[in-house]
């Protein structure tokens, strides 16, 4: 692009070195004239022209590969959250096997429904979780998305590891049933190990 800019620059100081009188005076006494129109072609030179397409179509090029390795990063992104969120979702799983009743840390786990206009018309929960103990500990939480007749329509697990005590997580989970019938998220387990 600073190519295209410098030739046009050239090719408009050449244009105003061009005189428009009869060679008398000086140039800055000069009256400029109305340039006879009729003999210009409406196209560039040749080598100005062909310098401008390859400046353009190298910027082309440049603008294609940046946008080719952003998506690229974004993809990496996506496939780096997935294989966590599938990672995290089997170990809730796990600690969630045998375990009887509601588990030993619904308090420490609370649920926050999101706007479907933040999550692309997707139901989602954010789950907060808060080791309220005095050491380090994991937890598995399991979230039951129900019908109008409170029936179990979907299940999903999430978790935190080795949270300090005090400290936070908040995963968000997803529903991946349609929105008809309409879903109602319930906390259904929270197991700490």
């Amino acid at each position: 692009m600073p190519f295209v800019l410098l030739v046009c620059f050239l090719a408009s100081a050449a244009l105003a070195g061009c005189g428009g009188g009869g060679g008398s005076g000086s140039a800055a006494s000069r009256t400029p004239s109305t340039p006879h129109t009729a003999s210009f072609s409406g196209t560039m030179p040749p080598a100005l022209a062909s310098s401008a397409s390859a400046a353009i179509s190298s910027a082309r090029a440049s603008v294609s590969a940046a946008a080719s390795s952003a998506a690229a990063r974004a993809s990496e992104f996506e496939a780096s959250v997935s294989a966590e969120s599938a990672r995290r979702t089997q170990a809730a799983q796990k600690a969630l096997q045998g375990v009887s009743g509601q588990g030993n840390a619904l308090s420490d786990v609370g649920m926050t429904g999101m706007p479907k206009a933040q999550t692309g018309g997707v139901l989602a929960v954010l789950v907060t979780i808060t080791n309220k103990t005095s050491h380090k500990a994991s937890y598995a939480v399991q979230i039951d998305f129900e019908d109008s007749n409170h029936h179990v329509v979907e299940t999903r697990y999430t978790g935190a590891e080795n949270l300090e005590p005090g400290q936070k997580n908040q995963p968000i989970v997803f529903s991946q049933k349609s929105g008809e019938p309409p879903l109602t998220p319930r906390l259904a387990k929270a197991q700490r190990y």
